[in-house]
């Protein structure tokens, strides 16, 4: 199957690849932006196909039901509450401590919407549960995606995303007046 997700993400689409997920972590946080459509489910299943790394997504649980229930269940999907009153930072931070393996995908826009700042919801993620976070590029402008290495949270939350928003400097996203900068 590897050898069909490659065909089509680097010769029917042809998309690049450049950099690596981590082979010696088992649990981070990874950051995909800019998330501006919907195409960025399909590239993101097939990477995580290619690099042969499972990365899950958490979704509200009502989409857990039948019939896309159990898809969502099998490409890496975690149902959770968000209905209000939940501390939804510590609730993901908890999938952390409570699986051996968890690498958890986050748009940190929150939407496909034009934004001005991120969420910091993820930030707050990666502190609680003591894990770094992984950037990957949604770029089709260059049809590319470019996953950094992992970088670990400062106590310097202002200067964290100086340096993570620079990462992405330039990237356009499938609807590019919707993409972040």
């Amino acid at each position: 199957m590897k050898s069909l997700y490659e065909f089509i993400y680097f010769k029917v689409l042809k998309w690049k690849l450049i950099g690596d997920f981590p082979r010696d972590l088992k649990k981070y946080i990874v950051i995909a932006v800019p998330h501006t459509s919907w195409h960025d489910f399909y590239i993101g299943i097939l990477i995580r196909k290619i690099k042969d790394t499972p990365i899950n997504f958490v979704a509200k649980k009502e989409l857990f039901k039948w019939p896309m229930g159990w898809y969502f269940r099998k490409v890496g999907g975690v149902a959770l509450d968000r209905t209000s009153g939940q501390n939804k930072v510590q609730a993901i931070a908890e999938l952390f401590k409570n699986r051996e393996e968890f690498r958890l995908n986050i748009a940190p826009e929150g939407t496909r919407e034009k934004v001005e700042a991120w969420k910091t919801g993820f930030y707050y993620i990666a502190k609680e549960a003591n894990v770094p976070i992984v950037m990957i590029t949604f770029d089709f402008g260059k049809k590319q995606n470019v996953i950094s290495k992992p970088f670990y949270p400062t106590d310097d939350m202002e200067a964290d995303f100086k340096f993570m928003e620079a990462f992405f400097k330039g990237v356009v996203g499938k609807v590019p007046e919707k993409s972040f900068g």
